[in-house]
């Protein structure tokens, strides 16, 4: 691409804007190197990893690179069997974490998501967490190994402890001895040169028994290692050297396994770098609104309401903006500061970054052309240097893209032919343009000479477009009008600002008639063409509300059909549940007349009851049918006959017919253990057979406790304070659900601004009872301990 267009364009601020978004070193480098591409496939492949990479965003939120650091110095020195630092082994160790990060962003929580090029690379990324372990086990801090490094670590720092306890208790005797009291200078134990000492008076260097280290600044004060403990603190100085060469040995097995991965590390590193780049363009495109565009080999350019991605999203106002279709030059007028160069810029800047792989803050489904270059000649040119002016600047420049030019290019003129006399401008304008027509070359010119107006107007392939300008406010409303020629509005921006009458008058009368009327037609096709935009407008706005409409029936019709199934469904349930209590006092009035009808002289208390079941079995069909709020359109069946199946309606059950209907079109139907005359209206014939009603006996399911799956511990190292305390929130609530009493929070030392945030929090979540530092073999600062309600 031509690097003075894409500088012209503004395209390296986009450039540098995609920059901000990337995180790692590595990917800020990839995208200052991004160029656009000239190849179908490449492009098309761009794009898709950018819309991917959006959609991604918009479902998942934006993914965690925090600790994604260069790591490919540490990675030659292991290669070369190098022993690597405390440091740079933390360095492989986070970007080992955010491989692990990455991984499981991409993680699908549906089939639905499915994503072709992204999940390639979430596909080939490989986390290795044996070695990620490993080091997180050996290494508490930049300047800490742990104790369970190694056993043998272990042993010596263990004696290590002991060996200074014991020299503690030595020197605690000597400082409270009355023998040494009045040699002493201070009760104090104090180290110099890595060695215990007392502070003794100069005046008894040779009366109390020991070997000078040092002494004070006055020379009063000498600090002296008793004879007492000399032997110990030697044995200490071993055991610290020994602690020196454990560590070593710890650091070159670290060493080796990097070693060992190097080929893996080397390919994780390339794929995050890849990702951290494809999901910047990712997080341009959902900053400005962006889409992605439609591209094609024929020269189409028809972009919807394009907003210029450096404007204030706010007060930059939407333009349309189409060519090569039905015309392949377009000619821009209209007055001074009226967006006419923006128009332009857009143009040239939307292609740009279309073929880089960026999405376009346009209207979905824009549409863009590929083209081999792009071609500008924008602003003021003017070089004192060179003592060129403006003029010849604009025409050196302009004499270098007809030598470069291509039928596959796009060509940009900002106020072509400007800078020299009017006459011989527009002349040499209208044969450039003709020029590029001729080869039909894609092209778009800003102008004020009417001679060009005129050419649009009359010449086939070559269209006029207006920057609209409000006369009234003599402000630009900077809307883009495709088919109408512009008018400068000098006489009217100067009678408003105040400009004598007689002085405008007598400047029109040196305006040719044909000029005149040629500028009143102009004033006729704007008012017809807002008058057509403002119907077309109107018109869209009656297909919306028409459209809105359309849906609000549909979706009151669905809520009106859902009121019904309700309305029926608690019908269903009213019933059986007055079934359910007429079947249970039924079945205790049958066991009470058993019991009387067993005994004697009972005959009187028997037919009472068998009358008060009755009654209650009429009572009950007749509740059926008041609570029957909707009945179900059926056939009433016809010629019942003894042992028919039925289905009745009001009961929700299925029955046997035990007679006929009789005068008053009433069925006695047997449904289980109950009789009932139902009326025939309320009866459906059922035809399926009887079905043996089998209890399936389902496996209890073991519910598995969730403790089993919370670890007691999270891990929040590398990563910000917001995505950290967000982690930390749902894993407390986990935890706490889970039955958890006491969890672990490893946060790290470094500049102690994460281990403040987390206890600051934890202070104000309610299931939160204590927290407190690590102590000594908990990983001490690093972590904090936290015991749950």
């Amino acid at each position: 691409m031509n690097k003075k267009a894409l500088h012209t364009l503004e395209y390296d601020k986009i450039i540098e804007k995609l920059a901000a978004f990337a995180v790692s070193p590595m990917a800020k480098e990839r995208a200052r190197e991004l160029q656009p591409a000239t190849v179908m496939s490449d492009i098309a492949l761009w794009q898709q990893e950018t819309t991917e990479a959006t959609d991604m965003i918009l479902r998942k939120g934006t993914p965690s690179f925090g600790g994604f650091r260069e790591i490919r110095p540490q990675l030659k020195r292991a290669s070369m069997a190098g022993v690597l630092s405390i440091s740079e082994l933390m360095e492989i160790g986070e970007f080992l974490y955010v491989c692990r990060k990455m991984k499981n962003y991409g993680k699908h929580e549906n089939k639905a998501e499915a994503y072709e090029r992204m999940d390639e690379y979430f596909e080939l990324l490989a986390p290795i967490p044996s070695l990620e372990n490993e080091i997180n086990r050996c290494i508490l801090s930049e300047t800490e190994i742990s104790d369970d490094a190694s056993a043998e670590l272990r042993n010596i720092r263990k004696e290590i402890k002991i060996s200074n306890e014991k020299v503690r208790d030595h020197l605690n005797g000597v400082i409270s001895s009355s023998a040494y009291r009045n040699m002493l200078q201070d009760f104090v134990i104090t180290i110099r040169n890595d060695r215990y000492c007392v502070p003794v008076k100069s005046e008894y260097r040779n009366t109390f028994p020991g070997m000078i280290h040092d002494q004070s600044n006055t020379g009063s004060t000498l600090f002296m290692e008793p004879l007492s403990v000399i032997q110990l603190n030697n044995k200490i100085k071993e055991l610290q050297a020994k602690e020196k060469d454990e560590i070593r040995k710890i650091l070159v097995e670290l060493s080796r396994l990097v070693t060992e991965n190097t080929m893996v590390l080397e390919a994780n590193l390339e794929l995050l770098t890849q990702m951290d780049f494809i999901f910047a363009k990712a997080g341009l495109s959902v900053s400005m609104g962006g889409t992605r565009p439609l591209f094609n080999t024929k020269g189409y350019i028809h972009i919807e309401k394009a907003r210029h991605p450096l404007l204030d999203a706010k007060a930059v106002v939407p333009i349309n903006i189409y060519l090569g279709k039905e015309f392949t030059t377009l000619l821009i007028t209209g007055p001074n500061t009226g967006g006419k160069t923006v128009a332009l810029k857009t143009l040239g800047l939307f292609t740009l970054m279309g073929q880089a792989g960026l999405h376009i803050p346009a209207f979905d489904h824009s549409q863009l052309a590929i083209f081999d270059n792009v071609f500008a000649d924008i602003g003021d040119e003017q070089s004192i240097e060179q003592s060129l002016s403006t003029f010849s600047s604009h025409m050196t420049n302009i004499v270098k893209i007809m030598d470069e030019v291509t039928d596959d290019s796009l060509v940009l003129f900002d106020e072509l032919g400007a800078g020299t006399d009017p006459t011989e401008g527009a002349a040499l304008a209208l044969a450039i343009i003709q020029e590029l027509k001729v080869r039909k070359i894609r092209t778009a010119v800003t102008t004020h000479y009417s001679e060009l107006k005129v050419y649009a107007l009359s010449t086939k392939g070559v269209e006029n477009a207006c920057c609209e300008f409000d006369v009234e406010t003599l402000r630009p409303t900077y809307r883009l009008l495709i088919g109408i020629p512009g008018k400068s509005n000098a006489f009217a921006i100067s009678k408003r600002l105040g400009l004598q009458e007689y002085i405008i008058n007598s400047a029109k009368e040196f305006i040719s008639q044909d000029e005149a009327r040629f500028e009143d037609v102009i004033t006729d096709l704007e008012i017809s063409k807002k008058s057509v935009a403002y119907e077309q407008e109107r018109a869209e706005q009656y297909r919306i509300e028409a459209e809105n409409l359309k849906i609000e029936v549909e979706r009151q019709k669905e809520k009106t059909s859902e009121q019904k199934e309700k309305i029926l469904q608690k019908a269903r349930e009213e019933a059986k549940l007055i079934y359910a209590q007429a079947k249970e006092e039924a079945d205790s009035i049958i066991k009470e007349m058993n019991r009387q009808a067993k005994e004697k002289g009972n005959q009187q208390k028997l037919l009472e009851n068998r009358s008060k079941l009755k009654e209650k079995l009429s009572s009950v069909q007749e509740d059926f049918l008041k609570s029957k709020k909707i009945k179900p359109s059926h056939k009433v069946p016809e010629n019942l006959q003894t042992g028919n199946r039925v289905y009745v309606i009001s009961f929700d059950q299925n029955g046997v017919v035990l007679s006929p209907p009789d005068k008053n079109k009433e069925v006695m139907v047997q449904m289980g253990s109950m009789k009932a005359k139902i009326p025939l209206a309320e009866l459906m014939l059922d035809d399926s057979a009887p079905k043996e009603n089998k209890q399936k006996q389902s496996a209890p399911r073991a519910k598995v406790s969730k403790s089993q799956f919370i670890s007691a511990e999270i891990d929040c190292r590398g990563q910000l304070v917001d995505e950290a305390l967000a982690n930390i929130d749902k894993y407390i609530d986990d935890a706490y659900l889970s039955g958890l009493k006491q969890i672990v929070i490893i946060h790290g030392k470094g500049t102690g601004a994460l281990r403040t945030a987390v206890q600051s929090y934890l202070k104000t979540n309610s299931h939160v009872k204590s927290q407190r530092p690590g102590v000594y073999g908990e990983g001490e600062a690093g972590v904090t301990v936290v015991e749950l309600k």
